[in-house]
């Protein structure tokens, strides 16, 4: 039968707020109801008549509520199928009572976990009585309504409210579907918990919050946000996010963290064409949209300090489609706002993320993130002239940008400014050719600039390049059979080379 008349509920939760109105609906309604512990007392203190579980497993709670409600008693009640008549001559042979409607949640295991609690703590939060009638209920979804998160008590009040505490198989699926997401979710989060230490290589990861895009890279393909991005981003004015904003945005999050001082960065399809550092955000703005004034249209621009009224005028005119920052002050937003589609998005949090997954072929492949960034300290001359300590602090600056920049790349600057880069170069001269042209682009003088790699050269034809422009210092991780064929020429025409001994690659 479609259509199932609650006539008794099992109602066991770790949070009670928002349920007090269910409670006294089900009441009006004449619905017996079943209760344990801290529940059953707050069903009490709202005069609602309860029946303790324990009159129904003959059993007190025990193990310091370890079990209390794992009995046949409930257990029966809930999975019994009214339609067979075996069932229902059990069910009345043990005094098994019908249960229509489950309301149960879980002990808070991620948030526990999050809050750095004991070991033994996190155990305890483990739930076993909770997950099995979450189970239970949801796998006789044909009898049972399963309400497992306190999220759906607006909604089961709104069913229960209009359909006189009946339910239908529809309502009934539904809620299953939802009891089924939650309980895989926990034991994924469980699971991972314990996986930390024991490394085994297996793919578990859950996220319930899914948000749907406009689309994805095209207007023909579907998209879907899966992740709580209100949690890291408050988005205060603009459109609704996009695929590709997202995918943007991403890259430029990455790169500004490479920077404690005050930075700004202009992306285009998660390249940087402008990056500089400056005294002021304005200083760094002007900075950064030298280095392309073309690219920067349409651009993801991002900075690490809070926008004011200078900075904000300055970009004012410019049309692009975001604008990331830690905080704006008030005439600076209501400036920026003056465009109503202008995504203006202010960074709660920075990236806590330890791992990177991508899907592929017929899998999925993981990786650390690549959370070096290079110092001084891991600097080594190879070559005969040191490179000046401005050269140095150029020098990393250059190299934080090759880092989140697509392969094989190369980045021209000073220090404090990007001039220029070659991206994404199916070879090295090629994205150091690329470079060099496009500086000349932009009015840029190379005399004296700096040259960053993200990996070694295998043969000396960039350096000889390089020092062709003008660029008198270079970066790279080392690490050719060859290096010493570059070193050689540095030396040879008054180069610095510093190694890093670590790649950057960027697929």
């Amino acid at each position: 039968m479609s259509s199932v008349k609650i006539k008794s509920a099992l109602i066991s939760v770790y949070y009670k707020d928002n349920l007090e109105p269910i409670v006294k609906l089900l009441a009006a309604n004449g619905v017996q109801i079943f209760s344990t512990g801290g529940t059953q007392k707050f069903i009490e203190d709202l005069g609602v008549s309860v029946t303790p579980v324990e009159e129904m497993t003959t059993y007190p709670s025990i193990f310091g509520g370890r079990v209390k409600t794992l009995h046949p008693a409930i257990f029966g009640g809930i999975l019994y199928r009214r339609e067979l008549e075996d069932d229902v001559k059990t069910a009345s042979e043990y005094n098994i009572p019908s249960i229509d409607l489950v309301i149960v949640d879980l002990y808070p295991f991620e948030e526990t976990v999050a809050s750095g609690a004991s070991e033994s703590d996190i155990i305890e939060k483990i739930d076993i009585g909770g997950i099995s009638l979450i189970r239970a209920a949801a796998k006789n979804y044909k009898d049972v309504l399963i309400v497992s998160s306190r999220e759906q008590y607006g909604q089961v009040e709104e069913i229960l409210a209009s359909k006189n505490c009946s339910t239908d198989i529809e309502d009934r699926k539904l809620f299953a579907a939802k009891a089924f997401d939650i309980s895989s979710h926990y034991d994924s989060a469980i699971f991972n918990y314990f996986n930390e230490s024991q490394n085994q290589k297996v793919f578990k990861q859950s996220v319930r919050e899914g948000s749907v895009l406009r689309y994805g890279e095209n207007p023909h393909q579907e998209g879907t946000f899966y992740g709580k991005l209100d949690e890291m981003l408050e988005q205060l004015n603009g459109k609704e996010l996009s695929y590709n904003n997202l995918v943007d945005i991403d890259a430029a999050v990455n790169l500004i963290e490479e920077f404690d001082e005050t930075a700004f960065a202009i992306l285009k399809h998660t390249n940087a064409c402008g990056v500089a550092t400056a005294s002021t955000v304005k200083e760094a703005y002007e900075k950064a949209f030298a280095a392309d004034t073309l690219s920067a249209f349409g651009g993801v621009l991002i900075t690490n300090k809070k926008v004011d009224l200078a900075a904000a005028e300055t970009m004012h005119d410019l049309f692009f489609e975001v604008l990331i920052a830690p905080d704006f002050d008030a005439d600076a937003l209501e400036l920026l706002k003056g465009k109503k589609n202008r995504i203006l998005l202010k960074q709660k949090i920075q990236l806590t993320a330890k791992k990177q997954y991508k899907s592929l072929l017929n899998g999925v492949i993981e990786q650390d993130r690549d959370l070096k960034t290079d110092s001084l300290s891991d600097l080594k001359t190879v070559t005969r002239r040191q490179p000046t300590d401005t050269e140095k602090n150029a020098l990393i600056f250059a190299s934080k940008i090759a880092k989140h920049t697509k392969s094989n790349t190369i980045v021209l600057a000073n220090n404090g400014q990007l001039f220029s880069s070659g991206v994404g170069q199916t070879s090295r001269v090629d994205a150091l050719k690329q470079a060099i042209q496009k500086a000349k682009v932009f009015g840029f003088d190379l005399k004296g600039s700096v040259m960053a790699s993200d990996a070694f050269f295998p043969f000396p034809d960039c350096v000889e390049i390089a020092n062709e422009a003008g660029i008198k210092s270079v970066i790279q991780p080392g690490g050719s059979i060859k290096d010493q064929d570059s070193i050689d020429f540095c030396d040879k025409n008054d180069m610095a080379m510093v190694f890093t001994g670590v790649r950057h690659f960027k697929h």
